[in-house]
């Protein structure tokens, strides 16, 4: 029974994910990108049929373990770009860099704004990096690691919902300036969001987040304290 529930939560994740990619490319909203789109599906789906979050676990556990090949494979078009990455180089890692800062300095003033507690404080700061990573400077710093996974997985769905479309609305059109955006800013969520409008983008994007989760893990435990 296991096994055909956990083929079952597989087969409507994929198809969730391919329905998600028609539906945003003829309504092209930050409601129809993938991300969005298609986790509202899986949890409509989910909740109508009864599916309980163990039901999901193991189909969950085996496209985490598939996401592996997948990010290693961002290698590819990182080989095939790479004349135009090196070329570029320079103002790219200034850009990732202030990037990182900004996102980190910009969340810990929206929470002392909002007069959240240094706990919170804490776990907001680091937001912009993907999971693992997040959670082990969060333990760093004084956040609670489900609180900074939550907020890692909500700023990827808002930054690959809004981030295009704040893109488009200020003309920022070039495609290695849209890949570190959503690389630096959206992590893993923001490069497969970058993948989907090119292979620059997506290479750029996933360069991005490797290099901005080092420099959070660098600035964070720097910066924070000042604020708590």
């Amino acid at each position: 029974m296991i096994v055909l529930v956990t083929l079952l939560s597989i087969a409507i994740t994929v198809g969730a994910y391919l329905l998600s990619r028609v539906v945003g490319k003829r309504y092209p909203s930050p409601f129809t990108t993938p991300v969005f789109f298609s986790t509202a599906i899986i949890i409509i789906i989910l909740l109508t049929f009864g599916f309980t979050f163990e039901d999901y676990t193991m189909a969950k556990d085996i496209m985490t373990f598939l996401l592996g090949p997948a990010t290693v494979a961002l290698a590819v078009p990182f080989y095939k770009n790479r004349e135009i990455i090196k070329k570029h180089s320079g103002p790219a890692i200034v850009g990732i860099v202030f990037g990182t800062i900004s996102t980190i300095i910009g969340a810990v003033l929206l929470a002392k704004l909002l007069t959240l507690s240094n706990e919170i404080l804490a776990s907001v700061s680091v937001k912009s990096v993907t999971v693992p990573v997040a959670i082990e400077i969060s333990n760093i710093i004084g956040g609670d690691p489900a609180l900074t996974a939550a907020f890692v997985v909500a700023t990827g769905i808002i930054g690959t919902m809004l981030g295009p479309s704040l893109m488009n609305l200020t003309n920022i059109d070039h495609p290695l300036s849209r890949g570190l955006a959503l690389g630096t800013i959206s992590h893993g969520q923001g490069t497969a969001q970058a993948a989907t409008e090119g292979e620059l983008q997506g290479a750029i994007a996933g360069v991005a987040m490797g290099l901005a989760a080092i420099f959070t893990a660098i600035a964070a435990p720097i910066i924070v304290p000042f604020f708590i």
